[in-house]
């Protein structure tokens, strides 16, 4: 509609040039300045009128039909002291222009090469849901370079112009959730969250994490409502493969006060450590964490059933654990591997995780 609007105006202006030349157009197109001046001027304001884009194209419009002489005796509108503030601005740009030294601004620091700029492009193409700051973050992680939120939008600015159809996962990322899949992966703190299936059916999820490393250290999912048998299993599902922790922070939920949750700690040899009532920022780790789970999973992808949803979770948790950049451990990963080599910027090859989710860029 826009390219319509200005197909238009081109137009009539065109029109309007061609029909310059002669007296009557001229003469009814002075009458009508004059008639919008007086418009102009009759509205109640204290200092002098402003001109709406409306004002503007009818008066650059009628002007087309006028001698480029008698434009300067039908402009009453303009005062001479609009006139001499702009004469005193072109005399200090003539002169800053003149004696400005030679070359222009000073050389700067260079920014970012091709290869990074590009690279800095292609995962925010591949994963639009990350910012600058994670960018940066897992640019430097892998290619071992220092690089700063700020250029990373800078760059993004200038060469990436991301389009309405990357605000979710595609097709194929979708399909690939919705098959099930095998496999269960691997304290500090632990809290539980509730999420619904494609067929909006209850399941809690319960996450143990590592308060020092930042480290998931499992999850538990159950289908249904939770009680205190249930409960026990779902610590012990997530924990198996470790060792005991010495200590277990958790909330006031009412689902923690379960007698069978405190006898299973006491026979695990747990001690548990309340935190204070309704204080959230008092168990801030695992909240943000399941903030991370929600935004980053579960708000992108499908589950059908407790198993597909521990399949996903479990994914997930290896790509949390051991790519995902963390900013409480300063852009490294809660997990660090042994032997990791740093990427060579130019030569890599892009990795999925979470079965298309998420895209790294790894050793080619």
């Amino acid at each position: 509609m826009r390219d319509v609007i200005y197909l238009l105006v081109q137009l009539l202006t065109t029109l309007a040039k061609l029909l310059r030349l002669g007296g009557g157009q001229t003469v009814i197109a002075e009458n009508l300045i004059l008639k919008q001046q007086l418009i102009i001027h009759r509205r109640s304001r204290q200092r002098a009128p402003n001109l709406s884009t409306q004002d503007r194209a009818l008066l650059g419009f009628w002007s087309l039909f006028l001698n480029p002489r008698r434009i300067a005796r039908s402009a009453i509108i303009i005062k001479p002291s609009t006139l001499l503030r702009f004469h005193t601005a072109m005399k200090k740009r003539k002169y800053r222009l003149l004696y400005s030294p030679g070359g222009g601004r000073k050389p700067g620091p260079k920014g970012p090469s091709k290869e990074v700029i590009n690279a800095i492009v292609e995962m925010k193409r591949r994963n639009p849901r990350y910012g600058c700051p994670r960018i940066a973050q897992q640019v430097s992680l892998v290619f071992g370079l220092e690089l700063d939120k700020d250029t990373v939008r800078r760059v993004l600015a200038a060469h990436c112009k991301p389009g309405p159809n990357n605000q979710g996962p595609s097709w194929l990322t979708t399909i690939g959730h919705a098959k099930d899949s095998l496999w269960s992966r691997d304290a500090g703190p632990v809290d539980l969250f509730r999420c619904e299936s494609i067929l909006l059916k209850s399941h809690w999820v319960m996450v143990v994490l590592d308060q020092y490393t930042r480290r998931i250290i499992g999850f538990g999912v159950l289908a249904g409502n939770v009680d205190g048998p249930a409960l026990c299993r779902m610590f012990n599902h997530a924990t198996s493969g470790h060792d005991r922790p010495k200590y277990l922070s958790s909330d006031n939920d009412p689902l923690f006060q379960y007698q069978r949750w405190k006898a299973n700690l006491r026979v695990l040899e747990v001690e548990e450590i309340k935190s204070p009532p309704h204080v959230p920022m008092s168990h801030p780790f695992v909240e943000r964490l399941i903030g991370s789970i929600r935004r980053e999973l579960l708000d992108h992808t499908l589950f059908w059933t407790a198993t597909d949803l521990e399949n996903k979770l479990c994914e997930y948790q290896c790509y949390y654990n051991e790519s995902r950049t963390h900013s409480g451990r300063g852009g490294s990963t809660p997990k660090e591997t042994a032997g990791s080599k740093i990427v060579d910027i130019n030569k890599y090859h892009w990795e999925m995780h979470c079965r298309g989710l998420f895209q790294l860029p790894m050793v080619a």
